[in-house]
């Protein structure tokens, strides 16, 4: 009796670890629905982020999909920075470790900003490039 009595705090575990699995399948397969409609899209537990065109898309998962999804254009952007502990660094040399990632989405009209949170900073930072480069040729080309 006294054995069972020992296991069943272990099972209880096994049920829960396996309940939270499945939310986390289900956010997967969720997002990745919801991200066949953009040519380039990124998933963690933090943040969905979708790039169509010059639209990007981003929001938080969910299982039954992503929510608070807020859409804005690169061509409002002024600047992409990637933030680490609130603070910006270089894309090209990012330190190893952080708590707080960020692409920083700087607006030029209405002097805003736009923060989306990543969960790696080596996926962070090429996220960053990427989009650097996108905003300067957006720029570059003649209006």
């Amino acid at each position: 009796m006294e054995r069972g009595l020992l296991w069943l705090p272990l099972l209880a575990m096994f049920f829960w670890l396996a309940w939270q699995g499945s939310k986390e399948y289900q956010k997967v397969e969720a997002y990745r629905a919801w991200a066949e409609q953009f040519e380039r899209a990124k998933y963690d537990i933090y943040a969905v982020l979708g790039q169509k065109g010059n639209n990007l898309t981003w929001g938080k998962p969910t299982p039954k999909g992503p929510i608070k999804l807020e859409t804005f254009s690169l061509v409002d952007v002024d600047k992409v920075r990637l933030l680490v502990e609130g603070k910006p660094v270089e894309t090209e040399t990012p330190p190893k470790k952080g708590r707080t990632i960020e692409l920083e989405f700087i607006f030029a009209e209405p002097a805003n900003s736009v923060r989306v949170p990543f969960t790696e900073i080596p996926l962070a930072a090429e996220w960053s490039k990427y989009l650097q480069g996108a905003l300067q040729n957006l720029h570059s080309e003649p209006t």
